[in-house]
C-alpha cells in the first residue's frame, strides 16, 4: 500500500459535507499550505534539509506558478493568484528583450538559452546562468492565458498590454504550431501537442482580453496530431500518449468533450500504475532505484541534450509514477457529470480522487504525513515518494478536485 495510515477515502455515495469535513482536516494536517516568496511566487516543492536543497526546486518554474495561481483564483483567494501573476509580468518585463530579440531576428530561437527564461531566482526575478531547457512554449503560453484571464483583476497598464501582445507575437515568430520545444517535461525537443495547444489557449485568451485576432494555426495543428501528442517518426520523438495531454482538459478547457474523452481513455490504458500515472512509457526520470544510479547534484539536472544517459538507467516497466494526474481525471470526469448526471461519471470521478489521497505520504515519511509528492518511484523494489515533496503543484491539482467533489450538478464546478 502507498499510505499505511488510516485511509482517507470517500464513501461511493459521498456528500458535499463529507467532502467538506475531508477538506478541512487536511487544511489542519498543512496538506494545503502554499508558502510564498514575499513578491507572492510560489518556489516548485516546499521541502527542506538533505538532498531536497540540491534538486533546485526552490526555483520558481513560470509553468508551476500559472497552474497554482489559478487555482488560487479558481476557489477564491483571488488576490494571492493576482499577486503571482503580477510578478511574473514583473519578472518578463524585466526580460522583455528575450521576446523581442527574436521576433526582431537578433538572437537565434534554436538556442534555448537564448529564449525566455522559465525558471528563475524568485526572490529577485533575476535568470540563472546554469544551462536549462527554456524552450518551453507551454509555460509561455500558459502565461498570456494567465495574465489575460486575470487582467480585469489585475488592471494591466499599457506597457503591460504591449508585453502581452509581445508575448503573443513572440509566439507567432517562432511558428509555435511547428516549433520543437522541450515541453512541460524538459526534455528532448519534438513538435507536441501538448505545448502547441497551450500556446493556442493563451493566444485565445489574450485575443478574447484585447480585442485582437491570431490566424488558428494551433488549432489547425491540432487536428492533425491529437489525440497523439507527437507524430513525428523520429523514435526519440514520436511519442502517441503523454500524460502533459490531460493538461489540455484542465486547465485550459481547450478540447471538446469527445478528444477529452479520448486523451483520458488512452492515458489510463497506457499509463495508469497503481501508485500513480506515468508521465509516458520510456520515462527515465526517477526511474527504479534512481538514487542508487545517480548523485543527487545530477537526478534534477537539465538532460534534454543528453536524454540517451539517462535513458540507459531505465528498467521497462518502471518508470515513475506521478501524483499530479489523477486529480485531472477526477476533475474531467466531475465536469461530464455535471454535464450529464451519469452514475459511472460520478463513480469515476470518485475513484480517481481516492486514488489522489491514498497518494499522501504516511506517517513514517520524511516529509510528514499528508503531504503530496511529486511522484512515488521504486526503491529495491517497493514504490516510495521522490525526494520532491511536497509538491505544490500537486497540492493545487489535489485541493480543487476536492472542490469540484462539492459542485452541484449542472454547475460550473467553480471554475474561473
Amino acid at each position: 500500500m502507498v499510505n499505511p495510515l488510516p485511509p482517507l477515502q470517500l464513501s461511493p455515495d459521498c456528500t458535499a459535507d463529507e467532502v467538506k469535513r475531508l477538506t478541512q482536516f487536511l487544511e489542519e494536517q498543512g496538506t494545503f499550505r502554499f508558502p510564498t516568496l514575499a513578491n507572492g511566487l510560489f518556489s516548485a516543492a516546499a521541502g527542506e534539509g538533505g538532498d531536497f536543497e540540491l534538486t533546485g526546486y526552490r526555483n520558481v518554474w513560470v509553468r508551476d506558478n500559472v497552474h497554482i495561481a489559478h487555482a488560487h483564483w479558481t476557489w477564491g483567494e483571488t488576490e494571492k493568484a493576482a499577486a503571482a501573476t503580477r510578478s511574473l509580468m514583473t519578472y518578463f518585463e524585466k526580460h522583455r528583450h528575450r521576446f523581442s530579440d527574436i521576433i526582431d531576428g537578433k538572437t537565434d530561437p534554436g538556442d534555448p538559452m537564448a529564449r525566455p527564461h522559465i525558471r528563475f531566482d524568485g526572490d529577485r526575478l533575476c535568470e540563472l546562468d546554469e544551462k536549462w531547457s527554456h524552450a518551453q512554449n507551454d509555460a509561455i503560453g500558459g502565461f498570456l492565458w494567465l495574465a489575460s484571464r486575470l487582467g480585469n483583476v489585475c488592471q494591466w497598464n499599457p506597457a503591460q498590454q504591449n508585453l502581452l501582445d509581445m508575448i503573443a507575437r513572440y509566439l507567432l515568430a517562432i511558428e509555435f504550431w511547428e516549433d520543437e520545444d522541450s515541453g512541460h517535461w524538459e526534455e528532448v525537443r519534438k513538435v507536441s501537442a501538448s505545448s502547441i495547444g497551450v500556446a493556442t489557449a493563451g493566444l485565445e485568451a489574450w485575443s478574447e482580453y484585447s480585442g485582437k485576432s491570431y490566424p488558428a494555426r494551433g488549432r489547425e495543428a491540432l487536428q492533425t496530431i491529437l489525440p497523439r501528442e507527437c507524430i513525428q517518426p523520429d523514435p526519440l520523438k514520436h511519442r502517441p500518449y503523454d500524460a502533459a495531454l490531460l493538461f489540455l482538459i484542465f486547465p485550459y478547457r481547450l478540447v471538446s468533450n469527445e478528444m477529452a474523452d479520448q486523451i483520458v481513455a488512452d492515458v489510463t490504458t497506457n499509463l495508469l500504475g497503481p501508485y500513480g500515472i506515468r508521465r509516458y512509457i520510456g520515462d527515465s526520470y526517477w526511474c527504479a532505484n534512481y538514487k542508487e544510479k545517480l548523485a543527487a547534484t545530477v537526478r534534477t539536472a537539465d538532460f534534454s541534450d543528453n536524454l540517451a544517459d539517462r535513458d540507459r538507467l531505465l528498467e521497462p516497466g518502471t518508470e515513475a509514477q506521478w501524483c499530479l494526474f489523477d486529480p485531472i481525471l477526477s476533475i474531467h470526469y466531475g465536469l461530464r457529470y455535471q454535464r450529464t448526471r451519469e452514475k459511472e461519471a460520478r463513480q469515476r470521478q470518485i475513484e480517481h480522487l481516492n486514488r489522489a489521497l491514498g497518494q499522501l505520504t504516511s506517517a513514517g515519511s520524511s516529509s510528514g504525513p499528508y503531504r503530496c509528492p511529486e511522484s512515488y518511484y521504486s526503491d529495491q523494489g517497493r514504490y516510495v515518494p521522490n525526494d520532491i515533496c511536497p509538491l505544490l503543484w500537486t497540492q493545487a491539482n489535489l485541493k480543487m478536485a476536492l472542490r469540484f467533489m462539492m459542485a452541484e450538478p449542472g454547475a460550473a464546478g467553480g471554475t474561473n
